[in-house]
């Protein structure tokens, strides 16, 4: 047992190295990077508000699926009671068409694969230069 100061210390060591991330997240107190997705000009008001779209937009995908495909009601009337159609690629893609420059950067982020694009066209995607900006 004369080794029990260098056992203890190892142990700590190891504690401290293995802990030293979420140490170090919590010091910092931010993400590494955060995601920056593209936001187009023109692209006006989106059917409910940023806020409500960061949190909730898959949760609205998925009523808008059922909604539309399974009860054939394909209008979303928003909380400032405008209609829009139900459509991810009519209505949404239609502000945010470059799904690598807007959905895969938080998508990615988060490591989340949705599977929108499984029954959904991609259209052509623009790209910042061709009139994106940030």
């Amino acid at each position: 047992m004369f080794d029990k100061g260098k056992v203890l210390g190892g142990i700590a060591v190891f504690i401290c190295l293995g802990t030293f991330p979420l140490w170090y997240i919590a010091y910092q107190g931010k993400a590494a990077y955060p995601p920056d997705p593209v936001i187009y000009p023109g692209s006006g008001q989106c059917v409910e508000s940023a806020e409500y779209m960061r949190k909730y937009h898959m949760q609205m995908l998925e009523k808008w699926r059922d909604q539309a495909v399974r009860q054939d009601d394909r209008f979303y009337t928003a909380t400032d009671n405008k209609t829009y159609d139900i459509s991810l690629t009519g209505t949404c893609l239609k502000c945010h068409p470059n799904k690598a420059e807007f959905c895969d950067r938080c998508h990615n982020y988060n490591a989340v694969a949705p599977n929108c694009y499984s029954c959904h066209n991609i259209p052509p995607q623009p790209t910042e230069a061709s009139g994106g900006t940030k």
